[in-house]
């Protein structure tokens, strides 16, 4: 039986191991309701452009450094952090079997959000976000492989899930449902250094934080 690690698979053998079908165009509108910031929390978002600027004016910045820089100040500032939401690092996936292709497939995720209230099995919770980080010279396309590998468990049970895949820069919001085949839709690509975009990046992460929690 062949073993391989999720981040060692191109887009194309995760769509043929897992029958994933991109659809594009995707929009946040239907699926979120977007808030106006307050005075706060867009000085907040200013302040963590303003730090991540200061480092990548210096060249690349490396994985832990975008995740400190942008992504826990984000998540934190959308409401991650307190309950029902935890928070997991770095932990392995369940091993997924592919029969047809006698193969295995492991994987750590970095980031995983859940809620704690919600159980989806006896001891699994419901996911709510998933994020996949890479440095800043890196596309955050490369992250995708991996993240829709990490999601395609919680697919068996929940109607949806968020993921995220960011060089912190550059964000890529996927919207990932099961189904025959099963989908993932590529919201547009919006850029933590641009005004408008920054105030998105955080609208969207507080709608998907808030939806779960209703």
């Amino acid at each position: 039986m062949a073993i391989l690690n999720a981040k060692n698979l191109s887009l194309a053998e995760v769509d043929r191991l897992f029958g994933f079908q991109m659809q594009f165009d995707g929009s946040f509108t239907p699926l979120l309701s977007l808030e106006r910031l307050s005075q706060f929390e867009q000085q907040e978002l200013l302040q963590i452009r303003d730090d991540f600027r200061n480092y990548l004016t210096e060249g690349k910045v490396l994985e832990g450094l975008v995740k400190a820089l942008t992504i826990f100040p984000l998540l934190r500032l959308a409401g991650f952090y307190r309950s029902p939401i935890k928070i997991s690092l770095e932990e392995d996936i369940d091993r997924i079997n592919i029969e047809d292709e006698d193969t295995l497939i492991t994987g750590r995720y970095d980031i995983l959000a859940i809620n704690r209230t919600i159980r989806t099995t006896t001891d699994t919770y419901f996911w709510v976000l998933v994020i996949e980080s890479k440095n800043s010279s890196v596309a955050p396309s490369a992250g995708l492989p991996q993240l829709l590998t990490y999601a395609y468990n919680s697919l068996e049970r929940q109607r949806s899930v968020w993921g995220l895949t960011t060089n912190g820069e550059l964000c890529q919001f996927v919207y990932i449902q099961p189904g025959t085949p099963p989908t993932y839709q590529l919201m547009p690509l919006l850029n933590l250094m641009e005004s408008e975009r920054s105030i998105e990046i955080l609208q969207v992460l507080k709608a998907i934080c808030k939806l779960q929690q209703s």
